[in-house]
């Protein structure tokens, strides 16, 4: 998703969060940023892990802005294991974001056994608010 149309999403979703009565002790609200292939994988733990790997499990996002190849680098890790890194053609709103000290959550989102490495892992990042 493009920064600026995520810019537009998060605007319209704060103005309703400030519209609604506060509740407490309710979960944070989860705002889609995007749902993507785990890009890498196959030079990284994805395939060793894979039997341990749920759709579900929380991911880490690591910005790696001293990237020697990509400068929006966002790494991708579960349970301390590198797994693969944000594909590039869809990483700036996340580095951007990252970089900007928002509140991401990733997760799995879907698991496949297929030849094709960026087609095996799928996850999801939200902006929690």
């Amino acid at each position: 998703m493009p920064f600026r149309r995520l810019e537009r999403v998060l605007r319209l979703t704060l103005a309703l969060l400030l519209l609604a009565p506060p509740a407490h002790g309710r979960e944070a609200v989860r705002v889609l940023v995007q749902s993507s292939p785990l890009a890498g994988s196959q030079y990284y733990a994805a395939s060793a892990l894979w039997s341990q790997i749920r759709i579900g499990d929380r991911l880490t996002l690591v910005r790696e802005a001293d990237n020697r190849h990509d400068r929006n680098a966002v790494r991708v890790d579960w349970n301390g294991h590198q797994l693969g890194y944000v594909p590039r053609a869809e990483n700036r709103a996340v580095a951007r974001a990252l970089d900007a000290g928002e509140r991401l959550d990733a997760r799995v989102s879907r698991l496949r056994q297929d030849p094709n490495p960026w087609r095996r892992v799928e996850f999801e990042v939200f902006l929690l608010l």
